[in-house]
């Protein structure tokens, strides 16, 4: 038996390098990109041009730099977005100079539905949201409601309108935002 999985698997193995190979060759020929200089046609290595377009991200953006956060009672501040939460900063945005923020947040229950409810966007490139203990209700355009419990996720496309229905007391969120500096939106109810 383990000598039959062996042999299956020498030939799966093969059969993908031929596979790769085959594809290796076919994405080196179709990425040559044909340059126009003074009257000559020339073909391009893909190479060289990873290479200038690499050199040309790094120079728009500064390198990012690696961030570690150990969770500490005294980094939850109420000092974010919400006036019912308390972010505990993961370090990202300083780290990805501003490419993205990600935190930690804590709901302060009990929930008040008037402070809490309010239809809102945020002009974002990317949000994602992580329940990492209790559970939080929410309405999101096109989807309407949802329960989202410990060890739920979600996406929230670019400018969607959504808002917070109800949470649990002990609710904690992991949310994560490209970029770290944007604009909330909130629309009249």
């Amino acid at each position: 038996m383990a000598k039959q999985k062996a042999t299956s698997r020498a030939a799966a193995k093969t059969a993908v390098k031929k596979k790769w190979a085959g594809h290796k060759t076919a994405a080196k020929s179709s990425s040559r990109k044909t340059i126009k200089s003074k009257g000559r046609v020339s073909a391009a290595k893909p190479k060289t041009v990873l290479k200038t377009a690499s050199k040309a991200a790094s120079k728009a953006r500064p390198k990012q730099r690696i961030a570690i956060s150990h969770h500490r009672e005294e980094d939850f501040k109420a000092d974010g977005l919400r006036t019912y939460a308390k972010y505990r900063d993961l370090g990202i945005a300083d780290a990805s100079h501003g490419l993205a923020q990600a935190h930690v947040i804590r709901l302060v229950g009990p929930c008040n539905p008037a402070e809490v409810s309010k239809l809102h966007y945020h002009d974002v490139e990317f949000q994602m949201v992580y329940v990492l203990k209790g559970w939080v209700k929410t309405y999101m355009e096109g989807q309407g409601e949802t329960l989202m419990k410990e060890g739920s996720a979600w996406t929230q496309p670019p400018r969607i309108k959504h808002l917070i229905l109800d949470y649990s007391d002990d609710v904690e969120l992991l949310e994560v935002i490209l970029p770290a500096e944007f604009k909330t939106v909130e629309l009249a109810s």
